[in-house]
């Protein structure tokens, strides 16, 4: 809303700051540095019991962890398990109520992140979910999409490999993306 020329004469610099999910080495000494401001705040020192610090890291630096609020979010969760830790030391069920929270609060996230609005976290378990590259991730939203457009598993089957089908002589399009959903613990039923 500058107008153009004024912006022209400050517009020396530009910076581009990549969010926090592309600066997954910036998590672990912030969670340090929020840890030890939390303590300054409320006068009591917390630290992470290790195997729960390690699970939390885990998680925070997988796919699975989107971090749309960038460093509020990190915060955010930092302070509530600092605020829940039972006698100055983050424990696992710290840590697991708080990933699982943070993953109810990225559902739309993800769904809206695979490209095709499909939540693979309703289909699919959290932590085989965390298994699967990005790529595939996508890849599997973008057949369950298609999936749930078709009135069967035959018409999806033929819109998905509507081209590959022409080499064979006998297409069995239906049987094909059945084994690809197997792949996945997925079936036509769960998905459609």
């Amino acid at each position: 809303q500058f107008r153009e020329d004024l912006f022209a004469r400050i517009n020396l610099w530009s910076y581009q700051l990549p969010g926090l999910g592309e600066r997954q080495e910036d998590i672990e000494p912030s969670l340090t540095y929020l840890l030890d401001q939390f303590g300054r705040e409320n006068g009591r020192m917390v630290r992470f019991q290790q195997e729960a610090r390690g699970a939390y890291l885990r998680f925070a630096t997988s796919a699975a962890a989107h971090w749309s609020g960038n460093f509020r979010d990190l915060s955010a969760s930092v302070t509530r398990m600092a605020t829940l830790a039972d006698a100055g030391g983050i424990g696992a069920d710290t840590v697991e109520q708080e990933i699982a929270r943070l993953r109810h609060q990225w559902r739309h996230h993800a769904a809206v992140s695979n490209g095709a609005g499909v939540d693979l976290a309703g289909l699919i378990d959290a932590a085989a979910l965390e298994q699967i590259d990005r790529f595939d991730q996508m890849q599997l939203a973008a057949v369950i999409a298609v999936c749930r457009q078709s009135p069967s598993l035959s018409e999806a089957g033929r819109t998905l490999y509507n081209v590959s089908r022409a080499a064979k002589s006998k297409p069995n399009d239906a049987d094909r993306l059945k084994k690809y959903l197997a792949r996945f613990g997925l079936d036509w039923q769960g998905v459609a």
